[in-house]
């Protein structure tokens, strides 16, 4: 059994023995903390948080605990039921409420659940917010509600129909351009939320043909969740067969975006970003964008070609939203397929992404493989390197970081190295000991050629 107790959220399996899995007194545990941190900070008359969940088999089970534990300490619950991550988000700052938690494991295995947690502006809890919350929780430092100051719990599920509506009115999105362009598209659900989302938001843009596989939101993952291409065969064998224009993943809270051209090739997760971020520049001359230190180059290049600015912030959505608002981008997000559209909202958002990517794709009026084409074509080799626990992991990055120190090099997360337009970056585990190398380069068998270097590096260090 797994419990990763971290600074943004409590993940872990579900069962085992208390502070072993995520069991319901663990639940309790941090739902507690939670709930005493936003009481300590709100300033409403009454309280309220947002709760919603994925489709994974636990939800139910995890969601009754959440909503019980919160109205225990005085909090009113607003459930959303059966959500997606992004929706949860927006109906924190719509419906004002102090906070909100969502109830996913995101693209781990059915086993998992768990809580991520949002301040009041619907976006991740800060590392400062989540020290002290895991502080709260050590010492149990709770206060519930007497009888007659218990919380009130109401159900809405309407609110997800606000969230399409509101990307409908975005000035990317074009319903009339989608609609005229009859795609076909194949859907793969994943088994969760996306089953209920993504085939109300392709309806609503005036799509007709939509095949959807692994459609039922019951939380059996038909496979691995994490929308990769090995994990993707099903879906690029179904857009064949369908003569499909498109084929589209996402992940089980649907915070994540994956396509598959009309030849049933893998359109990349990396490039989901930089196809919705160049239609979006279009429209803003000079923008800035914002992604992950371990993203495509790709972004940068179309950036700068708009005349905008772009800047690398380290991994972790939190980080991305944090520079996003510092540089003022238009667009953001990270190469997981993650797309941050500031205009919607501060969080990953896969439905936004469909909506923008498939007026993008009428409009140019060509194959999503052609479009792809349009793209500086880049490739990723992601690597990692398994360590003892007795290693100074921080002191072997310290001398690579020496050894290429002519380099351009930035280490505001791990050490990221530039060789022109090709990159390597290395960066530490916080859950094991392990490096994880990313490499990039405008060759397959470069990107290969630089990450073995790199490893050779380190074991030599290491040996030493």
């Amino acid at each position: 059994m797994t419990l990763i107790k971290s600074i943004s959220g409590i993940r872990g399996t579900i069962g085992g023995k208390p502070n072993d899995g995520l069991t319901p007194l663990d639940i309790v545990k941090f739902t507690s903390a939670y709930g005493t941190l936003i009481l300590k900070n709100s300033k409403a008359k009454k309280t309220t948080v947002i709760i919603g969940r994925d489709a994974r088999i636990s939800g139910q089970m995890v969601s009754s605990i959440v909503s019980g534990t919160l109205t225990g300490l005085g909090i009113n619950v607003i459930d959303l039921g059966l959500s997606t991550t992004p929706t949860v988000e927006m109906a924190v700052t719509e419906l004002k409420a102090q906070g909100g938690i969502i109830l996913t494991a995101s693209h781990n295995p059915k086993q998992w659940n768990a809580l991520k947690l949002l301040n009041e502006k619907g976006e991740f809890i800060s590392e400062e917010t989540g020290k002290e919350l895991l502080l709260i929780a050590d010492k149990a430092e709770f206060n519930y509600a007497e009888v007659n100051n218990l919380g009130e719990y109401q159900l809405n599920t309407d609110f997800l129909n606000k969230h399409i509506a509101k990307i409908l009115a975005l000035p990317y999105v074009n319903t009339d351009a989608i609609a005229k362009a009859n795609f076909s598209i194949v859907l793969d659900a994943i088994n969760s939320s996306g089953a209920i989302a993504v085939p109300l938001l392709l309806k609503e843009l005036g799509v007709k043909k939509v095949f959807v596989i692994h459609g039922e939101p019951n939380g059996n993952f038909a496979h691995n969740p994490e929308p990769l291409p090995e994990h993707l065969t099903d879906l690029s064998k179904n857009v064949i067969k369908q003569k499909a224009h498109l084929g589209i993943s996402v992940d089980p809270d649907v915070d994540r975006l994956a396509f598959v051209s009309e030849d049933g090739e893998m359109f990349g997760e990396e490039y989901t970003l930089v196809a919705v971020a160049d239609y979006v520049l279009q429209h803003n001359k000079k923008g800035n964008t914002v992604s992950n230190l371990s993203s495509t180059r790709a972004l940068r290049d179309i950036t700068e070609k708009q005349g905008g600015s772009y800047s690398a912030s380290a991994v972790g959505e939190v980080n991305v939203v944090k520079m996003m608002k510092e540089t003022k981008a238009v667009i953001g997000g990270e190469g997981n397929g993650g797309i941050i559209l500031p205009e919607l909202h501060y969080g990953r958002d896969a439905l936004v992404g469909i909506a923008i990517f498939l007026t993008h794709l009428a409009k140019y009026g060509k194959s999503a493989s052609m479009l792809k084409t349009t793209y500086p074509n880049y490739f990723i080799s992601k690597n990692k390197i398994e360590l003892t626990p007795q290693i100074n992991v921080d002191n072997v990055l310290k001398q690579v970081h020496t050894k290429y120190k002519k380099q351009p090099v930035n280490t505001i997360d791990g050490v990221k190295i530039e060789f022109d337009k090709e990159w390597v970056h290395l960066r530490k585990s916080n859950t094991e000991p392990i490096i994880r190398i990313y490499s990039e380069s405008q060759s397959e068998a470069t990107a290969e050629s630089l990450a073995k270097k790199i490893i050779s590096d380190i074991k030599e260090i290491i040996k030493k």
